[in-house]
């Protein structure tokens, strides 16, 4: 990230409106903020590195179409959107759609290493962009839906989104410090999974950490809920792929 935005992620923060929201690496440790900027010890680069080697692979590869991976520079700080059919998709559906309607390729499959690899090498290219989600016209339904399951107690701990990410935000959970559940530095390599994972990957284990249903990851439910997340993270910049505890 340049000085200057980190200059302005303060005022940005500010300027949000409603709870206080701040980007996440600045609940980060020292060290994990550190090595989240340093690929010799980030190990989610070695990610980053299937994901560029897929990108030139195949019969038909990204690159034929879309030229070198560079040229997806601010693509993830605009997902997710909605599509031209009216579907919600997110970074690792957009790819799942081009792989099937304009690859001839088989999906990946959600929180597969390809998927995951691919889409940490093409989110990397706006790491430091702000986030540029649209929320009105088509996404305005979707935004109210992910906005309402944010809002909403769940499970029985009885607990909402906001609960934690709002109103303890800073505090400490099991050691780690309570983030604003911001949704950019995913794609992440989270040291407790020992492997790199997915933002649905993540919201699927704080619904069972109230005891509430899990969605499947590309599930509408945590669609809408991305969709919040990243209106809420607007004009704060990508941290994918992030590193988190």
């Amino acid at each position: 990230m340049t000085g200057a935005w980190r200059g302005l992620l303060p005022l940005t923060a500010l300027l949000l409106g409603g709870a206080d929201v701040r980007p996440t690496q600045e609940y980060l440790s020292p060290e994990i903020r550190e090595a989240q900027e340093d690929p010799s010890r980030h190990p989610g680069w070695l990610w980053v590195e299937e994901g560029e080697a897929l990108w030139r692979a195949g019969e038909k590869p990204c690159a034929s179409c879309h030229g070198g991976i560079a040229g997806m520079t601010g693509v993830a700080a605009r997902y997710p959107a909605v599509a031209s059919d009216g579907e919600l998709l997110d970074l690792e559906g957009r790819i799942e759609r081009c792989r099937t309607q304009h690859q001839g390729e088989a999906s990946f499959g959600r929180e597969s290493e390809a998927l995951l690899a691919l889409t940490a090498a093409i989110a990397l290219q706006s790491r430091g962009m702000p986030v540029a989600v649209a929320t009105d016209g088509p996404a305005a339904p979707f935004l109210e839906e992910g906005r309402r399951f944010y809002q909403t107690r769940q499970g029985q701990l009885n607990l909402s989104c906001g609960q934690c990410h709002d109103d303890n935000a800073g505090r400490r959970l099991r050691g780690d410090v309570i983030s604003n559940g911001l949704g950019t530095g995913y794609p992440a390599y989270r040291l407790e999974w020992n492997t790199m994972g997915s933002l649905h990957r993540r919201l699927r284990a704080c619904s069972l950490g109230v005891r509430a249903e899990q969605f499947p990851p590309g599930s509408r439910e945590y669609l809408t809920l991305e969709l919040f997340l990243a209106s809420r993270a607007k004009g704060l910049p990508i941290e994918a792929p992030g590193l988190r505890r």
